[in-house]
């Protein structure tokens, strides 16, 4: 149990200063070798996996109530939203067994190996979603085919943050690892900017049948096109300095199991859900669930929601990149704690805002205050979580503590926050849960933290800001 402390400690005392010791000549030559086109390419390609991923995911929320109608006809509405969004969470419940599969053989095999293997199980399951005929031609293997689509979608997306968060870091140079690791959020905000375009012109631009009839795959089979092209970039992306000279240093590649990963790296990955759990719940509450909360709770149009998220995903390409500057300047964890309170304070009265008199406009304002806070939270998050773990499993590291916060507080959001608004009768319940992510996210990053911040601060002075 000692041997557990004290190895957990190391990991998150490394961790908590990404630039704790000097980079090793070999890093630093491997890094020097690279061309900036090289750079260019891992970055695009990070960002593009990232994105793909996000799209999807994005765009199965957006058109939930559509899909519902196509593959889940109920005797009700609520019985039918509810399975939609039920399929939906099915592909976060298997995300952490992809995570660790694919995380493992990211740590064992190269990261860019792992990133390729990704892209086109995710092209594949997106090509079938959109494929797929209805319950009205096939019966239930419609729905049955649906459901297996996501859950291949979710075991692939399941290493795609983790895998394409350690690339990023381990080709940053020294003090810019919150920022190169911000563009893996970037991707997400491309994401949300292309989903909801897509699906404003969509619903905007078809009638109801249309939509229904086969309006609603269109964003499916454009998204799969990624998959072919994201491969061949890929492809042609050099492994990253730090894991080269890992292998460099071993004899065979590194095997981590289950066990001893969570012997040596348990309360670094405690950390990490808590660094993840709030900006995960504010995220798909305000991006995924607002497709459903706009129609049945504000009775507003889908196109308002999506023209806020349009905004918000333009907005977003620069605060993520700018929230990383900001951590590296000051401290990632400097920023987390007075960041995540004021967002504490701030949600209850943002939903009353809107729910007190539901308009376009101010749901609209409300989504840009989310947004702001969202990328002051989580634009860091990236480096975050690649620099909580040691490059011989960082990459299983941060898919596990990943995958688990984000499959408990953000994919499971949308269920759970309309059963329990269906249970309570309130409004105001998508608030409250996001008061009990952030106090989550707080209490376990504290916990874990606690004690540890300031030694290194004392051990390295001259990283100070870093170490935060």
């Amino acid at each position: 149990m000692h041997a557990m402390n004290r190895q957990s400690t190391s990991n998150l005392t490394v961790s908590a200063d990404p630039e704790n010791s000097a980079e090793s000549s070999a890093v630093a030559q491997a890094r020097a070798a690279l061309s900036p086109s090289m750079v260019r390419r891992a970055i695009f390609s990070s960002v593009l996996g990232n994105g793909l991923e996000w799209f999807d995911f994005l765009i199965y929320a957006y058109f939930s109530k559509t899909i519902a109608q196509v593959f889940f006809p109920a005797g009700s509405g609520f019985l039918s939203i509810m399975l939609a969004l039920a399929t939906f969470a099915i592909g976060f419940v298997v995300r952490p067994f992809g995570g660790i599969l694919l995380g493992l053989y990211a740590d064992r095999m190269g990261r860019s190996r792992a990133l390729s293997l990704i892209i086109i199980s995710m092209a594949v399951s997106t090509l079938l979603m959109g494929l797929t005929p209805g319950y009205a031609h096939i019966g239930l293997a419609a729905p049955a085919l649906i459901v297996f689509a996501r859950v291949l979608q979710g075991l692939s997306v399941g290493g795609q943050f983790a895998t394409a968060s350690a690339m990023l870091v381990e080709y940053a140079p020294p003090g810019r690892k919150m920022y190169y690791g911000s563009f893996n959020m970037t991707a997400q905000s491309f994401a949300l900017l292309l989903s909801s375009g897509t699906g404003y012109l969509l619903t905007t631009h078809l009638t109801h049948a249309q939509l229904v009839a086969w309006g609603w795959r269109v964003p499916f089979l454009c998204g799969a096109l990624a998959g072919p092209i994201g491969f061949y970039i890929r492809h042609r992306v050099a492994e990253s300095p730090e894991f080269v000279e890992l292998r460099a240093h071993e004899s065979r590649a590194p095997r981590t199991t289950l066990r001893q990963f969570c012997r040596d790296n348990g309360r670094a990955a405690l950390c990490a859900m808590g660094v993840i759990a709030v900006g995960a719940a504010t995220n798909y509450v305000w991006h995924s669930y607002m497709a459903v909360y706009v129609e049945r709770q504000l009775h507003l149009p889908l196109a308002v929601a999506l023209r806020g998220a349009f905004f918000c995903g333009v907005l977003n390409l620069f605060l993520f990149p700018l929230s990383g500057k900001l951590a590296d300047r000051f401290g990632a964890y400097r920023l987390f704690y007075p960041v995540t309170i004021a967002w504490m304070v701030c949600a209850y009265p943002l939903f009353v805002y809107v729910v007190s008199a539901p308009s376009a406009e101010r749901l609209f304002v409300a989504q840009v205050i989310s947004t702001v806070f969202l990328a002051a939270m989580s634009g860091a998050h990236p480096g975050m979580l690649a620099t909580l773990f040691p490059v011989r499993s960082r990459s299983s590291g941060v898919a596990i503590s990943y995958n688990i916060a984000v499959t408990l507080f953000g994919g499971l959001a949308p269920f759970t926050i309309t059963g329990l608004t269906r249970m309570s009768g309130s409004s105001l319940t998508p608030a409250f849960y996001l008061i009990f992510a952030g106090l989550f996210s707080l209490v376990l990053v504290y916990g874990t933290r606690r004690g540890h911040a300031r030694a290194d601060g004392e051990r390295h002075p001259s990283t100070r800001n870093s170490a935060a």
